[in-house]
């Protein structure tokens, strides 16, 4: 039986202030895994940041611990190339910035919570176009 991913929030808002965008769904993102950078309560690393991966982005984060370009079919889980579209923490985008590692961004569909983490300016100046 295939389950329907569901909007967590119809409501969310991007950081331009408009309808949360979705992400991607090949791969399937979001901490909700519905293609959405949503949040809520239980999402404590705040993945927000839709972001367009690069093999810079994805050797950074390999580094720092956090391999997202080795498939783990165990936990459904392909592997991110670059060019995939990811929802990343916010933090984490963060850290890849004071790095210069950072990828870039979709306005539309990062979540407005990022603002909390990363002001706008600085999003314009790494963002991609829908």
């Amino acid at each position: 039986m295939a389950i329907r991913p569901l909007r967590y929030d119809a409501g969310a808002r991007n950081v331009l202030g408009g309808e949360l965008q979705p992400c991607s769904v090949d791969p399937v993102t979001g901490f909700f895994r519905n293609g959405c950078c949503e949040t809520g309560p239980h999402d404590l690393g705040m993945h927000t940041v839709c972001a367009v991966m690069t093999a810079e982005f994805l050797a950074f984060s390999k580094g720092v611990g956090n391999d997202l370009s080795t498939p783990r079919p165990e936990l459904a889980f392909p592997g991110l190339k670059p060019g995939d579209r990811w929802c990343l923490c916010a933090p984490r985008w963060k850290e890849a910035l004071d790095a210069d590692a950072a990828p870039r961004v979709v306005l539309e569909a990062t979540h407005e919570e990022t603002l909390a983490i990363v002001p706008l300016g600085v999003l314009k100046d790494h963002a991609v176009e829908a």
